[in-house]
């Protein structure tokens, strides 16, 4: 009961902070949040201590508890993207994720097809392989679990622990914009085509053609959302 009381609140004042609701400066204090949400204040003060390391409050003895401002945040947090894609600021939030994956993953599957390894390799083909299945069968949460897994593939085969470090982010990405109605549910042939040839070009060790198809996936999920939220 306790951790579905910290999940609750937690969850309530997550989005209500980075959706502005609670703007920085605000003051909050334990007291308050027991009324409100008739928790006991060693809930309470777990819950601002969550938000404190996500950097989303302060806490100090004179000032209270204060809501941060925005540049302030654990941004990469999930938690933080998982609250924002469910905000008035999704669009804003799926323009700056979606041009961070434009940034890393072309430059992940260049560094997969150098550095993977030969389990690696073949497991990317096989998930290529379930994934056009899936698709084709049109069983969307089917393949986007799968579609999760591709990518979480390609940053850890990279070699990079900085892209590898990604993963859960760009998790949130691909769940977060299927669920809110910003991308296709039923994918086309080109995106099951690209994965296909994502795959094939890590598996063969051809890093400018994983590049080169990876950035074409990712440009096309780009333009998509931008066309649906018209910037």
């Amino acid at each position: 009961m306790s951790e579905g009381l910290h999940t609750s609140v937690l969850d309530t004042l997550g989005r209500e902070i980075t959706a502005g609701e609670l703007v920085a400066g605000s003051v909050l204090t334990l007291e308050r949040l027991q009324q409100r949400f008739g928790v006991s204040r060693t809930v309470a003060r777990e819950c601002m201590r969550l938000l404190e390391q996500l950097q989303l409050v302060t806490s100090g003895r004179r000032v209270g508890i204060v809501v941060r401002p925005t540049e302030e945040w654990d941004v990469l947090d999930p938690r933080i993207i998982r609250w924002r894609l469910g905000g008035p600021g999704r669009s804003a939030q799926l323009r700056s994720l979606n041009e961070l994956r434009v940034a890393v993953e072309p430059l992940a599957a260049s560094a997969a097809a150098r550095h993977a390894t030969d389990a690696q390799r073949a497991e990317l083909v096989v998930i290529a392989g379930r994934m056009r299945a899936a698709g084709e069968a049109r069983l969307s949460e089917e393949y986007l679990a799968l579609d999760v897994a591709f990518h979480t593939a390609v940053l850890r085969a990279s070699g990079n622990e900085m892209f590898a470090a990604l993963t859960d982010v760009f998790a949130e990405v691909l769940v977060g914009r299927t669920h809110e109605g910003q991308a296709q549910r039923e994918p086309g042939t080109e995106s099951l085509d690209g994965h296909d040839a994502v795959a094939h070009a890590i598996l063969i060790g051809d890093a400018d053609e994983a590049e080169r198809v990876m950035r074409e996936i990712m440009t096309a999920a780009r333009a998509h959302i931008r066309d649906l939220n018209g910037f």
